[in-house]
């Protein structure tokens, strides 16, 4: 299970009912995405982490393939921003993280997303977009879990429940 802190609360929860859906949902983000944004998508195994990139990674006009970088750690993608797409599920301390070097990646000229990536939010200074993705009533369906951390996201609430409302649900179910 993932570890979740419940005083952060969402400021908007979503549900898609197809792969199609959630990957339609992640490409409107791309509109409030900006280069040295970061993005930490947790949810357990087969929530849809890795299909939310792909969404990401289509409307940013990849045509790379985006696959889950669990064995490679990372990967980057060249499109209308460079997408830096981490996994850090198999890291057990943030000493790894550094000694890997995947702190490098986060920079001001590209999109981060980190896959499990609550073993190196309390280093990310700068604060982040947290998405919490977990299976909904059947095998295709998600509901998603907007939180905001740090000032750089706040300043977009507005602007990310607006972009989610045609998705959003309220009391999370």
């Amino acid at each position: 299970m993932v570890k979740e802190d419940a005083s952060l609360k969402p400021v908007v929860t979503a549900k898609t009912s197809s792969v199609e859906e959630t990957h339609n949902l992640a490409a409107l983000l791309v509109e409030i995405f900006r280069p040295g944004d970061v993005v930490v998508l947790s949810g357990d195994l087969g929530a849809g982490k890795t299909s939310f990139t792909q969404g990401l990674g289509l409307a940013m006009g990849i045509e790379t393939p985006i696959t889950s970088p669990t064995f490679t750690l990372a990967n980057r993608y060249e499109g209308k921003l460079v997408l830096n797409h981490l996994d850090v599920y198999r890291l057990d301390r943030f000493q790894e993280v550094e000694e890997l070097g995947l702190s490098e990646l986060i920079d001001s000229n590209s999109l981060t997303v980190i896959e499990w990536g609550d073993v190196i939010s309390s280093v990310l200074s700068e604060g982040f977009l947290e998405i919490r993705l977990r299976l909904g009533e059947n095998q295709d369906s998600r509901v998603l879990d907007f939180i905001l951390i740090g000032q750089r996201w706040v300043e977009r609430e507005i602007e990310l429940v607006s972009l989610v409302s045609s998705f959003s649900i309220e009391n999370g179910e």
